[in-house]
């Protein structure tokens, strides 16, 4: 019990140094954007803002869920379709901001999935943001991502997808070991520390589910399978 508990002191101590690496430079856009002062900065200020706060309020929820395990958890009925839309919504001005579109593919009917939906859609929204801010430089043929949600024999998987190549087998497992030690643990697909992927990999696992590459339709990207009960079948 105490060498799970170290082990788990050290992950997150390791996420937070990540979360600090990936906040400096927005941080230092911010101040250098708040001392020109010109009225045509103020929206990428804002943009540069909010998706400083939502990485920070999804790391605090991880470390919350994590800590308090599962009486914090507040498993119900969510659907998945609409969790995407959510995180396609707030996801928007940052994609705006660099240029990316953002497609939704939610088409067919999915049951609803047992999930703690605020955890569901912030795991999703920081690695919607990390890749947005990643797909420039990831050689992809268009500028685009795709929020998806398909179903394979162990439930419904969603994820978030592009048509880069770099894209088709994502070194997690490499990264999680490299993470608070090197500047870029991903440096296949980000120039950063990747934080956000590490922050929505952190809230999977706290709802005992795992961020894994995957594929849709030709294109590749990160997911997580979320497992339907028979009982919420019915519902």
């Amino acid at each position: 019990m105490a060498i799970h508990g170290n082990r788990q002191g050290a992950m997150s101590q390791q996420l937070l140094l990540a979360l600090a690496e990936q906040l400096k430079l927005p941080l230092l856009q911010i101040a250098r954007q708040a001392e020109l002062g010109q009225p045509s900065d103020l929206p990428a200020v804002r943009t540069t803002a909010e998706s400083a706060l939502k990485l920070i309020d999804s790391y605090l929820l991880g470390v919350r869920l994590s800590t308090e395990g599962q009486t914090a958890l507040a498993l119900e009925p969510v659907s998945v379709s609409s969790v995407l839309y959510d995180v396609a919504t707030d996801l928007t001005a940052a994609a705006q901001f660099y240029g990316v579109q953002l497609d939704l593919k939610v088409a067919g009917r999915y049951g609803p999935v047992l999930a703690n939906r605020q955890a569901l859609k912030s795991a999703l929204t920081s690695l919607g943001m990390a890749l947005i801010e990643s797909l420039p430089a990831l050689d992809a043929k268009r500028l685009s991502l795709d929020l998806a949600a398909h179903k394979c024999r162990y439930g419904i998987v969603a994820g978030i997808y592009s048509d880069s190549v770099k894209m088709r087998s994502v070194p997690l497992a490499d990264g999680r070991r490299l993470m608070g030690q090197s500047r870029q643990p991903l440096h296949d697909i980000s120039g950063q520390s990747a934080a956000g992927i590490f922050v929505a990999d952190q809230l999977f696992s706290a709802m005992q589910l795992k961020l894994q590459s995957s594929k849709f339709q030709n294109l590749h990207g990160l997911a997580a399978v979320l497992p339907v009960s028979p009982q919420l079948s019915l519902i």
